[in-house]
């Protein structure tokens, strides 16, 4: 309880190194979007991202799901490839001077086949407002367990439900020296939110035998509210674009 309680509430240096390793993370991203030809392998696309933090001077490294094994939350060692089309999942992040990221994308190479674009584009709608409900309710004094409730209620709302059925897993993690730390936002947990606290804000859709989507920023409590560290994603085709 005595570290818990120490580590959760953030000073501002902590939080300032904390959304610089979302930035870098969010840029090691964006820059292996742009890399990505059909015929990449799993393994590839996860050695550019090594690359790409090697280039930004930080250590890091991500995951990498491709198709129907990104309904997968925890993912799969089993090879994969990269098409036209094809769903792809990037997830992890990078250190600061000890302190993480967390930061998943999940987008599309090229274009959506067409059988199935409407329907991961209406998936990836729901899950954005998920992730957006959920940073409307946190701030001070809110209990962990109900951001975790905004945010599965739009999920459920929208024919994802009940539950866990296809959102199989809490809403975030804290952040800190730990890529998993204090407070988790998950149901049944009634701490409450205080400034300077750092979650993971993570919801996700998950079908299996077909595709999953999950979008990860990194979620700072502040005195008023909350706030992302880097922008929400903004579609499955254009995952990085400026608003």
């Amino acid at each position: 309880p005595v570290t818990a309680g120490c580590r959760m509430i953030k000073s501002a240096h902590e939080i300032a190194l904390m959304r610089l390793a979302s930035q870098v993370t969010l840029t090691a991203y964006e820059a292996v979007y742009h890399a990505l030809r059909a015929g990449m392998t799993q393994q590839q696309v996860e050695d550019l991202i090594a690359a790409a933090y090697g280039r930004l001077g930080l250590p890091g490294e991500a995951s990498v799901q491709v198709g129907e094994y990104t309904a997968l939350p925890h993912g799969s060692s089993t090879p994969q490839t990269i098409h036209e089309g094809s769903i792809v999942m990037i997830d992890d992040g990078c250190t600061v001077e000890g302190y993480q990221s967390n930061i998943t994308r999940t987008f599309v190479l090229g274009k959506a086949l067409e059988n199935v674009r409407d329907k991961m584009n209406k998936v990836f709608d729901i899950v954005r407002r998920a992730q957006a409900a959920a940073l409307a309710a946190a701030r001070p004094g809110a209990e962990c367990g109900t951001i975790d409730a905004a945010a599965r209620k739009v999920i459920t709302d929208a024919g994802y439900g009940p539950d866990y059925e296809y959102f199989t897993h809490r809403l975030g993690h804290g952040m800190g020296m730990d890529m998993h730390e204090w407070p988790y936002l998950v149901r049944g947990n009634s701490t409450k939110l205080q400034p300077h606290m750092t979650t993971s804000n993570e919801p996700g859709i998950y079908i299996r035998g077909e595709f999953g989507i999950r979008l990860e920023d990194d979620m700072h409590i502040t005195e008023n509210g909350a706030e992302l560290f880097t922008p929400q994603s903004l579609s499955l085709e254009d995952p990085f674009g400026k608003a």
